[in-house]
């Protein structure tokens, strides 16, 4: 068995045993679970620090990967769900969602949480697995498919796939003399960036004013172009199955007022951030390559 594969067996071990232990079981006990565990299984010493970092991950985030699941299987209250099935779902999530995707790519954190599913759990247990983590893997819009020298190549050929226009922007505003961002919360755990589709013949900088106005509720007023972001995504309705989405993204400015989340899908949530709690959000690694931009155009706007 590879060292990481075994390490994630020993995390699952110790993660089972918290969720049917009559008691709640501190993070402390839990610890020291993993460790008899890790000898149990002939763990590497080298490796316990990333079995503590998974475990205090699914611990921490075990509330907002739970929601994931409700939403990914919602034909499967998560009680029901079998015990081994249901933490294998955190483990794989976990991974999926906060881990660094350099060192833990998508569909390596897929396919070791199927493989857990088929080793310690049903005959149907690697199928479930795979059907709620590949369910997830598609909203987030297949993070990490272009990888690989065959996915390369098949980029390549995406120059013929439907073009799906976006907008959306980076809000900030000032109050107190202090400087705010607005950002929503998506049904995976993420803070992210407003966004909405570009209609037809539409100005793409009014169409993200439009965005902004119906996800947040904000007037903005488009200070400069951030960045493009490019991806591909499924579509069941056009010819082919996928289609490439193209975000332009700006920076905005607006009043410091209440936010209104509009009825867009996948999110929860919407707030205000002091630029210095900025750091301290859960965000998708492309959408930290546009916030860090903005972030660099308002630190040179208050130097002048």
């Amino acid at each position: 068995m590879a060292n990481r594969h075994l390490a994630r067996s020993v995390v699952l071990q110790v993660l089972f045993e918290r969720d049917v232990s009559d008691r709640k079981m501190s993070l402390e006990e839990s610890e020291k679970r993993l460790a008899d565990y890790a000898k149990e299984f002939g763990a590497r010493e080298s490796d316990m620090s990333f079995m503590k970092q998974l475990l205090h991950t699914v611990a921490a985030k075990q509330k907002e990967i739970d929601e994931v699941i409700v939403r990914a299987a919602p034909e499967w209250p998560i009680e029901k769900i079998a015990a081994i099935d249901r933490n294998v779902l955190r483990l794989g999530l976990a991974e999926l969602l906060y881990a660094d995707r350099t060192q833990v790519p998508a569909k390596v954190a897929i396919n070791e949480a199927i493989e857990l599913a088929k080793t310690f759990g049903s005959n149907s247990s690697g199928r479930f697995v795979n059907g709620v983590l590949g369910a997830v893997y598609i909203e987030l819009g297949e993070p990490g498919k272009s990888e690989g020298a065959a996915r390369k190549k098949a980029a390549q050929k995406t120059g013929k796939m439907p073009t799906e226009h976006l907008a959306g922007a980076v809000v900030y505003a000032q109050s107190g003399g202090e400087t705010y961002l607005a950002f929503v919360h998506d049904i995976f755990g993420h803070w992210t960036i407003s966004k909405g589709k570009i209609e037809e013949n539409e100005d793409v900088q009014k169409g993200a004013a439009r965005e902004i106005k119906e996800e947040m509720g904000l007037d903005i007023k488009i200070v400069e172009e951030l960045g493009v972001n490019e991806y591909i995504a499924n579509d069941s309705k056009v010819d082919g199955g996928k289609k490439r989405k193209r975000v332009t993204y700006f920076l905005a400015e607006a009043p410091f007022t209440e936010l209104r989340l509009g009825p867009s899908g996948g999110l929860d949530d919407a707030q205000w951030f002091p630029l210095s709690a900025v750091g301290d959000l859960n965000f998708y690694d492309d959408t930290l390559k546009i916030i860090i931009p903005a972030i660099n155009v308002l630190a040179q706007k208050g130097k002048k």
